[in-house]
């Protein structure tokens, strides 16, 4: 036992070091990259040119960065942008639960598509599905909270900077704070993973949402691998994915459709724990997600049924696996 624990812990800080490290490496770049854009007032104008789009999500344009920012980089690029943000713009908790939700739903689009193109699906046709899902979701869940009233009040945002004097030092000093913040998240998201794995709980979410996959339409032999991705990730559910496509043991279709589902439904545990840190609600960031994913796919599916084969292999699958 006392070597079980030891060994938990010690593998824990290893994945977290490795994790923090490939983090850092885009975070800290990017953290310089937002201080010289706001000083020279590329922000201000890059809300301007967002600011129709993100309004029909009711956000403030200059929240579109952090949106660009989620797409190229990843989650924590666009929580960064948005921490770094947050201090000057007001937000509630129904706006940062939009906002979690779409990068949740449309992040890191130059790697994890790219997951996706090496199992067949074409790339243009997965980061378009993901890019609007992301934009259709946030303009409904907006609506939703908008017309009941809910969530109108200040977001509790866990990585906002705090108020400093506005010099270099100061800024530097709170965004080595918010570095801080975001390695003991990741940390104990790593532990809490590795728990849920021993204790089976993994196993059990993955056996309740295989029904899930029966209402999507959505073949048994890839309903285990969209649930491995819709509760550890895109990386995981994708690899076997890949290997399953490979193989021919999954029909194109199921691959598409599965990735498709996975793409914006992924890492259901440790992302929303991540998106609670920012402001965002579990009403949206999880259930409300769960829910539209679930019909988008179970309609793109029976949409797809009644199109002939050529134009399935034309614009959304490479008959000829990458």
């Amino acid at each position: 036992m006392i070597y079980s624990v030891k060994h938990l812990f010690v593998s824990t800080f290893k994945e977290s070091f490795f994790i923090l490290a490939e983090l850092f490496k885009i975070l800290i770049p990017m953290m310089i990259l937002i201080k010289i854009l706001d000083v020279i007032g590329v922000v201000t104008l890059l809300g301007r040119v967002l600011a129709p789009v993100m309004v029909l999500t009711g956000l403030p344009g200059e929240m579109g960065l952090a949106w660009a920012s989620a797409l190229l980089t990843n989650i924590y690029g666009g929580i960064i942008v948005f921490a770094s943000l947050a201090d000057r713009v007001e937000v509630t908790a129904a706006q940062a639960t939009v906002l979690a939700t779409m990068m949740l739903m449309a992040h890191a689009i130059p790697v994890e598509v790219q997951i996706a193109r090496k199992a067949g699906t074409r790339f243009a046709a997965m980061a378009a599905f993901r890019i609007c899902s992301a934009l259709v979701f946030g303009i409904l869940l907006n609506l939703v909270y908008k017309t009941g009233g809910w969530l109108q009040h200040p977001a509790e945002i866990l990585l906002k900077p705090a108020a400093q004097d506005a010099s270099l030092a100061g800024w530097a000093l709170g965004e080595v704070r918010s570095l801080f913040y975001i390695a003991c998240i990741v940390l104990a998201l790593v532990f809490m993973m590795k728990l849920l794995k021993i204790c089976g709980v993994i196993n059990l979410i993955n056996s309740a949402c295989e029904p899930l996959m029966k209402l999507m339409g959505i073949g048994k032999e890839a309903a285990y691998l969209t649930m491995v991705g819709f509760t550890l990730g895109l990386t995981y559910g994708g690899g076997l994915i890949i290997n399953e496509a490979r193989s021919g043991n999954i029909s194109h279709r199921d691959v598409f459709f599965s990735l498709a589902f996975m793409g914006i439904c992924h890492s259901m545990i440790e992302d929303t724990l991540l998106m609670m840190t920012i402001g965002g609600h579990i009403s949206g960031i999880l259930w409300m997600r769960t829910v539209f994913a679930v019909l988008l796919v179970a309609a793109a599916v029976r949409l797809s049924a009644k199109l002939p084969d050529t134009w399935f292999y034309r614009f959304l699958f490479m008959n000829n696996k990458a």
